[in-house]
């Protein structure tokens, strides 16, 4: 798990992929599926015996030159038995522009079993260029990037914000993704809907299948599952997957602040 348990939290793997349909672009007009004040709450378990950890993700607004925006702040750690032998206080933080969802600055700081990152990521879309800097090393460096990028976390709102109902099974979805200083092609695969049981009741859902990397992480390229409300606010509600050794599962435990009503057909 090591290098990967908080990004397994927000539900996105920054890897390399082929090519696939692109989304469309967020207009300024667009109702968004989320706002400020949103609030998520994850709970992992390891081979559904224990609990491995929670992770929160939390939206806030902001402005930045005078443009409206989000501060979005993804927080994640270790408990119980798994805490025992591999500690993980993970701290990531993206910040976009309303109007367009690009992200401007990507903050992360972790520390996943005694392996530590401290970054901080600025796009600056005048001259496409990504200025990544090291505060473990005191360096930094700059790399060229497209006015279509995202971060690991910004990809989760823009994605939740697009017109996924109009996808059909099969489809693919492809977005380009700025991560270990460089940019890579997340892409998501469409099953199609599903009702799940959740702690809150029973909900209509769209299930995607993220494409990862198989070797050490995950115990082959389609091991992942994802699950997100087939509502307005398209938010996360259940991720399994099948790992080298063991299977990890995350789902929805608590939330506040919705942008749109949560549609659940049945309330436990």
């Amino acid at each position: 798990m090591k290098k990967q348990l908080f990004i397994f939290f927000l539900f996105i793997s920054a890897l390399t992929f082929s090519q696939s349909v692109k989304l469309e672009t967020i207009s300024p007009q667009k109702s968004l599926a989320f706002k400020g004040g949103e609030w998520l709450k994850f709970r992992m378990s390891y081979s559904n015996f224990f609990n491995a950890g929670f992770s929160t993700i939390e939206v806030k607004e902001t402005k930045n030159l005078n443009k409206d925006a989000f501060h979005i702040i993804g927080k994640g750690k270790s408990t119980g038995l798994v805490s025992l032998f591999f500690k993980v206080k993970d701290d990531y933080q993206t910040f976009i522009y309303r109007d367009n969802l690009k992200p401007y600055k990507f903050i992360r700081k972790i520390n996943e079993g005694g392996y530590t990152k401290d970054k901080e990521i600025t796009f600056n879309y005048n001259t496409n260029e990504a200025t990544v800097k090291n505060n473990k090393s005191n360096t930094e460096t700059k790399h060229p990037i497209n006015d279509e990028i995202q971060d690991i976390l910004s990809s989760l709102y823009f994605l939740r914000s697009q017109k996924l109902n109009a996808l059909k099974e099969g489809d693919e979805i492809e977005l380009p993704m700025f991560f270990d200083q460089e940019i890579h092609n997340f892409k998501l695969l469409f099953l199609g809907e599903e009702v799940i049981k959740t702690k809150f009741g029973e909900i209509n859902s769209l299930a995607f299948r993220p494409m990862v990397q198989a070797g050490r992480v995950f115990k082959e390229q389609e091991s992942v599952t994802v699950w997100i409300s087939n509502d307005d606010n398209k938010i996360p509600l259940r991720i399994k997957a099948s790992l080298a050794v063991g299977s990890l599962r995350a789902d929805l435990e608590a939330f506040k602040g919705l942008a749109h009503p949560f549609n659940i057909i049945f309330d436990n």
